[in-house]
């Protein structure tokens, strides 16, 4: 639409002009020495349009021409980086399809043309990562560094997910140790540290850290409260490695009192209690526990206790009944304390009732047991079977 406004305009001017000049074509004398050149005006005006036109062109021929390499090379780039981003594209899509050899060929094809040859090394690295070729990896890492010296966070982030999804625990704890003391603050790097030591069973590191996850709310406070029972847990259960009981109790008296009520921390106890012979201590834990809160894998363990006085500890047991009268946990503990008392019939009703409530492989075994006991061998196998065949259908 321009050039048809532009082209009409020029019509238009060339036409005053040529009415002017058909009028009065004018006169121009041009005289150097004795050479002299005598002309209409309307031509002069004509060559000298025609020359600057001539000159202009010449000009921007040269200028072009000139140019011509640079624009060469700036093309040759542009046309690079659209194949470096078009391969950065598809690579890191092939990436999420999980098509991790041809992701790598695509990412790295270009990584050197691209605008961003950190991104290519990155996902080029967990490409290599996702086919166990680590050494391929580490090098991407390498690359990835070298081509973004002030990426190091970003890099060192990558190396240390990668290494423990591969549970590369000592290399991955040194290269969180190096990223906490370039970014101490990075939630981030807090939240990976965490990761780590639950990993590596280190929980006496993982409470060390627990305030500093809380005071930059890198976890929530739900998130942290489960990861210091875990830590608590992780700690009791190492006491079974001590061969002095008072290791246990040292960590005992360590967890924090509103903790202590806590199920999980109870059994862990508990149980830990019972593995270093503390059958007195744990089932008092276990009585007083129980009668604060019912929890059902507490019930189940004080059926296997040995309490000071069994009578006692049937009596303590057979007065939750009035509140779980239906509960087959609950039942299958009686049960075995009643033979732990000798009363046979007791404990063959406690445990019978717990199998017509819901049936379970060790209560079918209890039942075997006691049948023996009885001198009823036949009904003892046929128990005994059927405990073997729930057992099998439950792996």
């Amino acid at each position: 639409m321009k050039l048809l406004i532009s082209a009409l305009i020029i019509l238009i001017i060339a036409a005053s002009v040529a009415l002017v000049m058909r009028s009065d074509p004018g006169y121009v004398l041009i005289s150097h020495g004795a050479w002299k050149l005598e002309t209409t005006l309307t031509l002069t005006v004509i060559v000298l349009v025609l020359g600057f036109l001539a000159l202009y062109y010449l000009i921007r021929f040269i200028v072009n021409a000139w140019q011509l390499p640079r624009r060469m090379r700036a093309w040759q780039n542009a046309r690079r980086l659209q194949k470096a981003r078009a391969a950065l594209t598809r690579g890191l899509i092939q990436l999420e399809e999980g098509r991790w050899r041809d992701a790598e060929e695509n990412l790295i094809k270009y990584a050197t043309l691209g605008e961003v040859p950190l991104l290519h090394y990155l996902a080029a690295a967990r490409a290599a990562q996702k086919q166990e070729a680590y050494e391929r990896r580490d090098n991407y890492l390498r690359l990835a560094h070298e081509s973004t010296p002030d990426a190091d966070v970003a890099v060192s982030l990558t190396q240390a997910e990668l290494q423990l999804s591969h549970r590369q625990t000592e290399q991955a704890l040194a290269t969180l140790k190096r990223l906490r003391q370039l970014a101490p603050k990075h939630g981030y790097v807090l939240k990976l540290l965490m990761k780590l030591h639950v990993q590596m069973h280190d929980w006496e590191q993982l409470l060390e850290l627990l305030p500093e996850l809380r005071k930059r709310k890198v976890v929530s406070a739900a998130e942290a409260d489960e990861m210091e029972m875990r830590a608590y847990k992780g700690l009791l259960a190492s006491a079974a490695r001590a061969s002095d009981v008072q290791t246990l109790y040292n960590i005992w008296r360590r967890v924090p009192k509103r903790l202590r009520a806590a199920p999980d921390i109870v059994l862990e106890f508990a149980k830990q209690l019972r593995a270093h012979s503390e059958e007195l201590q744990c089932e008092a834990l276990l009585r007083d526990t129980l009668k604060k809160q019912w929890n059902e894998r507490l019930v189940h363990l004080y059926g296997l206790v040995q309490g000071p006085d069994p009578a006692k500890q049937l009596a303590h047991a057979e007065e939750w009944l009035n509140e779980y009268p239906k509960n087959p946990v609950l039942l299958l503990t009686l049960g075995r304390l009643a033979a732990r008392n000798r009363l046979w019939g007791k404990a063959r009703a406690y445990l019978e009732a717990s199998v017509g409530v819901a049936p379970r492989g060790e209560t079918f075994q209890e039942l075997g047991n006691l049948l023996e006991q009885m001198d009823e061998p036949e009904a003892a196998r046929e128990y005994y079977r059927k405990g073997l065949l729930m057992m099998l259908d439950n792996v």
